[in-house]
């Protein structure tokens, strides 16, 4: 691990992405405070992204949509798009790429680039080059900040100073003093509860917090994130690990015609279907299942294990279980606002083990064979042609392929 001495991160941030993308596709949304909602139609109860013109008038993600239209009377709601942001996304990542490589997607709106020595000399002309190729091939309304510092999380700070649409060049001649300037809430990885557990430990500035040790910040994050951050802030080149795959799910909020438990149980059954699917994509199997959903007077929510499997059958054999433990325990007429599945305990294809006694039976590798055929064609042509059971489809267009903060969605996903 050493110190940097030059800069040789980029880090760009879209600005408002998927309101910017809506914009850009319909000119009545351009200039106007939007707000993304889950579904079409009358029940959407909070908003899951605005634009930059709701944003300056107060307006923020996850925020009840009645909150929202108080503070911002003209503002436009309009249902998510997810087929059509990652599809903005792959066209953007082209235009960026022929500028410079990229080195990590962070997420759908999100990516870093390593520099080499003589882009480090040239970052506003670099910033500028990827700005005019996204103004000029993709359109003017979707804007990006950027970023430049020694190491990724430097740079990802810098990229916030300046939005929507800037520039921010932290060269490390020029630290920490541009870091004094942030606050706590502009530094990934301090939340909440961690701004508390620091003000508890008298530290009430970033400038406090740069000039404690790296043991003391270890203390107090108690694990080596907080003493990785300590390095990471001083501009050592110092990158996180890469995080395992841990879990794989779908969640879903429930327009009015899709709240009685009948039909829940129908989203619930597809989700877990397009969950599975992306097990078998990234070629892990799963030892448990998670069933969440939010219901009018509670919530409720149940784990099960399952026998270390990817195929269709055995996952929703283990979901009728925890539906029929629902049913017990709910009253039949009760409604539902939201239902979420996991898929957890994942283990790599090559690495699967299975119990000693309950070994894989003849009907259960059938179903594996079937499910890669439906998946093969799903692949061949680039979207579900093909699945189990019947696809919820009123007012439910991207069930299993909604807007992703964390990922970028797969074509068979729709």
């Amino acid at each position: 691990m050493r110190l940097l001495d030059d800069i040789h991160c980029l880090y760009l941030d879209f600005d408002s992405f998927f309101a910017a993308v809506e914009q850009q596709l319909h000119k009545n949304l351009r200039g106007r405070p939007i707000g993304i909602i889950p579904f079409a139609g009358v029940g959407n109860r909070c908003i899951i992204a605005c634009s930059k013109e709701a944003k300056a008038c107060g307006v923020k993600s996850v925020m009840s949509t009645i909150e929202a239209k108080a503070i911002c009377p003209d503002i436009i709601f309009t249902p998510q798009s997810p087929d059509m942001y990652r599809r903005a996304h792959n066209a953007l990542i082209c235009e960026i790429e022929s500028v410079l490589p990229i080195a990590a997607i962070k997420s759908i709106d999100e990516l870093c680039c390593d520099l080499d020595k003589q882009q480090r000399q040239i970052p506003l002309a670099i910033a500028q080059d990827i700005k005019r190729n996204i103004h000029d091939n993709i359109g003017p309304y979707i804007t990006c900040s950027i970023g430049f510092a020694a190491n990724r999380q430097l740079a990802k700070i810098a990229c916030k100073m300046d939005k929507p649409n800037g520039i921010t060049i932290w060269h490390p001649d020029n630290m920490p003093e541009a870091l004094y300037r942030c606050s706590f809430d502009d530094i990934p990885g301090i939340g909440k509860n961690m701004m508390l557990r620091l003000q508890k430990a008298n530290i009430h500035t970033v400038q406090q917090l740069y000039n404690i040790n790296p043991k003391h910040m270890r203390k107090l994050w108690r694990n080596v994130t907080g003493e990785r951050l300590w390095y990471a802030l001083h501009g050592y080149d110092i990158k996180a690990p890469e995080s395992g795959r841990m879990m794989i799910g779908h969640s879903r909020v429930l327009p009015p015609e899709h709240r009685p438990l009948r039909d829940a149980k129908t989203v619930c059954r597809f989700l877990l279907i397009k969950a599975a699917r992306r097990l078998r994509r990234e070629h892990f199997y799963a030892g448990g299942l998670h069933l969440y959903l939010s219901l009018r007077e509670r919530r409720w929510s149940r784990s099960r294990t399952l026998p270390i499997v990817h195929d269709d059958q055995a996952i929703l054999a283990g979901f009728e279980h925890l539906w029929r433990e629902l049913q017990s325990e709910t009253n039949p007429y009760d409604l539902a606002f939201k239902v979420s599945i996991t898929l957890f305990e994942l283990s790599p294809a090559f690495e699967r083990q299975l119990d000693f006694l309950h070994g894989d039976d003849r009907e259960r590798i059938k179903w594996e064979k079937i499910n890669t055929a439906v998946d093969t064609l799903n692949a061949k042509y680039g979207k579900t042609v093909a699945g189990m059971g019947v696809m919820p489809t009123q007012n439910l267009q991207h069930v299993g392929g909604k807007i992703a903060f964390t990922r970028i969605p797969a074509a068979q996903d729709f």
